[in-house]
C-alpha cells in the first residue's frame, strides 16, 4: 500500500473544458519528469460526485480517504445557480509510491456557476475516460424532477445515494424507485445495515413470525430494515424509530436483538464497497419498495 503522496495542483477561473484537458496533460507529463518512479495513470472508471456547496467539504474528505484503493478520474461537481455563469476548476493529479512506480490519479472539482449549473451534462462527456464505467455520488436529496438530475442519471452506469441526507422520508424512497429500470443504485445506508441485516437472518426461523420492530439508529436505517423484513416475510412489520447517529440496536417484538460482530465502516470504507459493485441489489430494491408503501 501507498506510505506518502505526491500531488500536483492547478486552479483556473472561468475556464474552459480543452484547458482543462491541456492542464491536465501538462500535469502528468510535469509529475513524470520530477518522480523518480513510473507514475502510472491507472483509472479504472470515472468517478462523479455531485456537492452542493454544503456538501462540498464532506465529498473532499470521503474521497481523500479512499486514497489509491480506486485510482480514477474524479469529477467532483459543485452547482452555484446563484454566482455569475461561469465555470471554475481546481486541478490536482494525485500519486501514490507503490513500489518501484507510482499510481495516478485526477481529480477534477468544478464550481458550476449560474447556468452551468443546469447543465452538468455537457460539461461531464468531454471528460469522461472512454470505456471505462461511470459512478456518480450524489450527495443529499436530488431534486427528483430536476434537469441536472436527469443528465447525469442518464449517463451514468451507477448512482450511489445515501437516504441517511434525505428529509423526505420514507415517501423518497418512492421517487428512488422509479430509478430501478433505468440506472442501477445503491445507497449507503443500506450498506451501513448489512451487518445487521446478516445478525437477523441468522436468526431464522424465529425472526419469520415479527410483527414489530425497534430501530435505535436513523431514519433511513429504520425504514429501510422495516422494507426489507416486510418484503422477505411477506406481512406487514410495524416500526418505531430512536433516532440516532449509526444503528446501536434493533428489538423485534419487544426483546433486544443480539448485537452482530465488527464495528461500523467509516465513510469512505463504504462508498470504495459501493464503486466495487456493478450488478443491481434485488434485495435493495424490494426494500426500498416496501419503505415507501
Amino acid at each position: 500500500m501507498a506510505t506518502s503522496l505526491i500531488e500536483n495542483d492547478w486552479t483556473g477561473e472561468d475556464v474552459s473544458i480543452a484547458q482543462i484537458e491541456r492542464e491536465l496533460a501538462r500535469l502528468r507529463s510535469e509529475s513524470a519528469k520530477e518522480g523518480a518512479q513510473p507514475n502510472l495513470r491507472t483509472s479504472v472508471m470515472t468517478h462523479i460526485a455531485w456537492a452542493p456547496p454544503e456538501w462540498q467539504s464532506a465529498a473532499e474528505e470521503t474521497l481523500a480517504g479512499m486514497a489509491e484503493r480506486h485510482p480514477s478520474r474524479t469529477l467532483l461537481l459543485v452547482p452555484r445557480p446563484d454566482d455569475p455563469d461561469g465555470l471554475d476548476a481546481l486541478l490536482s493529479l494525485r500519486c501514490f509510491p507503490i513500489g518501484d512506480r507510482a499510481v495516478c490519479g485526477e481529480v477534477i472539482e468544478l464550481a458550476l456557476r449560474g447556468n452551468r449549473a443546469f447543465a452538468p451534462a455537457s460539461i461531464v462527456l468531454p471528460l469522461l475516460i472512454s470505456d471505462l464505467p461511470v459512478f456518480c455520488r450524489w450527495r443529499g436529496e436530488p431534486r427528483w424532477d430536476s434537469t441536472e438530475f436527469e443528465q447525469l442519471t442518464g449517463i451514468v452506469d451507477r448512482l450511489i445515494v445515501d437516504s441517511t441526507e434525505w428529509p423526505d422520508l420514507p415517501a423518497a424512497y418512492a421517487q428512488l424507485a422509479e430509478l430501478f429500470s433505468k440506472v442501477v443504485v445503491s445507497d449507503i445506508a443500506w450498506e451501513r445495515t448489512e451487518r445487521w441485516r446478516s445478525l437477523l437472518a441468522s436468526l431464522w426461523p424465529a425472526v419469520g413470525g415479527v410483527q414489530a420492530i425497534r430501530v435505535q439508529g436513523t431514519r433511513a436505517q429504520g425504514h429501510l430494515l422495516a422494507g426489507w423484513l416486510r418484503s422477505r416475510l411477506g406481512h406487514d412489520v410495524e416500526l418505531e424509530i430512536e433516532e440516532r447517529e449509526v444503528l446501536e440496536g434493533i428489538d423485534l417484538d419487544g426483546q433486544a436483538a443480539p448485537f452482530p460482530p465488527g464495528r461500523p465502516p467509516n465513510a469512505s470504507d463504504v462508498l470504495s464497497a459501493q464503486l466495487d459493485r456493478f450488478s443491481r441489489d434485488p434485495f435493495y430494491e424490494a426494500a426500498a419498495r416496501a419503505a415507501a408503501a
